[in-house]
C-alpha cells in the first residue's frame, strides 16, 4: 500500500513507469498540423492505441471533425486551434493544455510544415519564400518545445518526435529553403538533446521520404512518383513514439548521408544532373511538364522517396 502511494504521487520518475494497456496507454500526444495528412493519420493511430491525441492547427472545423472520428471509434481527442507561428497563441495553447491535462503532457509531435520547391535562380527575389519556410518548419517547432519543457522536465518525463525530411540527407535541388529549415530544427533538437536527457526528456527525428499529402499537390509531376502513404508515414510516427528511437531514416537516406560525407563533389555532379532532368514546377514559375523524360523515370525508380 506504502509503495503503492510512493509510485503513483511521490516518486519523481513516476510519469516514466510502464502504463498497462501500451506505451501510448492513457499518454497525452500534442500533434501540430493535424488537420490532414501525416497528422490526422497519427491522430487516429495514436488514439487507436489508447492515446490521447491534442490536437493542433489552425482549422477548428477540421479538427472538431477528427476528433468526433476519434470518439466514434472509442477513442478520446482534445482540440486546440492555434497558429503556431504566433508566441502569444502558443503560450496561451500550452497553458490551456496544461490546465485541462494536470496529469501531464507526455509527447509531442511535431509534424506542422510548408514545403517549397523552386530553385535558385527563381528565388533571387523571393527572401520571403525563406522566411515563411523557417517560420513554420524551424520557429514554430521550437516554440513548442520550449513552451512544453519546462512541464517535461519538471516530470522528469517527455519525448519529442520531429517528423524532417529524407532531403536532410539526400540535399536534393530546388528545397534549399524546405531542406535549411528541417537541419535546423535536426541540429536544434540534437544539442538540446544532450542538456535534457538527464531530464528523462529524449528526441526522435524522422527523415520522413516523400509521402501523398496536400503539401505535394501543387507538383504535378509528383503524380508519376511513388510515395508512402498518409497511414505509412504515420505508422513511423507511432514507432517514434512508442521505441523512442534517436532518429528513424530509410535506407535510401542513410546512403545520400554517407555518400555526400565520402565523396562530396560528385554528390554534387549527381545531383546537378537531376536538377537538369526534373524541371521547376508552375507554380514556382516554371514549366512543369507532366510526362517525365526517360532520365527522370530512371531516377525515380533508382532513388524513391526523394523530393526531386
Amino acid at each position: 500500500m506504502l509503495w503503492d502511494y510512493w509510485a503513483t504521487q511521490l516518486d519523481p520518475a513516476r510519469a516514466r513507469r510502464p502504463r498497462p494497456g501500451g506505451a501510448l496507454a492513457e499518454r497525452t500526444v500534442v500533434i501540430t498540423g493535424a488537420s490532414s495528412g501525416i497528422g490526422r493519420a497519427t491522430a487516429l493511430a495514436a488514439a487507436k492505441r489508447g492515446g490521447v491525441p491534442l490536437l493542433v492547427a489552425r482549422s477548428a472545423d477540421k479538427l472538431e471533425e477528427l476528433k468526433t472520428e476519434i470518439e466514434s471509434a472509442g477513442g478520446r481527442a482534445h482540440v486546440y486551434p492555434c497558429d503556431i507561428t504566433d508566441t502569444e497563441a502558443v503560450a496561451a495553447t500550452v497553458k490551456q493544455m496544461l490546465a485541462d491535462h494536470p496529469d501531464g503532457i507526455d509527447f509531442l509531435v511535431n509534424n506542422a510544415g510548408r514545403s517549397i520547391r523552386r530553385s535558385v535562380r527563381l528565388s533571387y527575389d523571393r527572401m520571403h519564400d525563406y522566411e515563411r519556410t523557417m517560420a513554420l518548419n524551424y520557429f514554430a517547432a521550437v516554440r513548442m518545445i520550449l513552451a512544453l519543457l519546462p512541464h517535461m522536465s519538471e516530470r522528469r518525463f517527455g519525448h519529442v518526435v520531429n517528423v524532417s525530411s529524407i532531403g536532410v540527407q539526400t540535399a536534393p535541388p530546388r528545397f534549399s529553403a524546405y531542406v535549411a529549415s528541417k537541419a535546423a530544427l535536426d541540429a536544434f533538437s540534437r544539442v538540446v538533446a544532450s542538456e535534457t536527457f538527464g531530464d528523462g526528456v529524449t528526441f526522435t527525428t524522422i527523415h520522413m521520404p516523400l509521402v501523398r499529402t496536400p503539401m505535394i499537390r501543387p507538383t504535378q509531376i509528383y503524380d508519376a512518383f511513388p510515395t508512402l502513404t498518409p497511414d505509412e508515414a504515420a505508422d513511423l510516427v507511432i514507432n517514434a513514439l512508442t521505441e523512442r528511437p534517436k532518429t528513424l531514416s530509410t535506407r535510401l537516406g542513410t546512403l545520400g548521408e554517407v555518400s555526400y560525407a565520402v565523396a562530396p563533389k560528385l554528390a554534387d555532379a549527381v545531383l546537378h544532373v537531376a536538377y537538369r532532368v526534373f524541371p521547376d514546377s508552375k507554380a514556382a514559375g516554371g514549366d512543369d511538364q507532366v510526362s517525365l523524360s526517360r532520365g527522370a523515370k530512371a531516377l525515380v525508380k533508382l532513388l524513391p522517396g526523394v523530393h526531386w
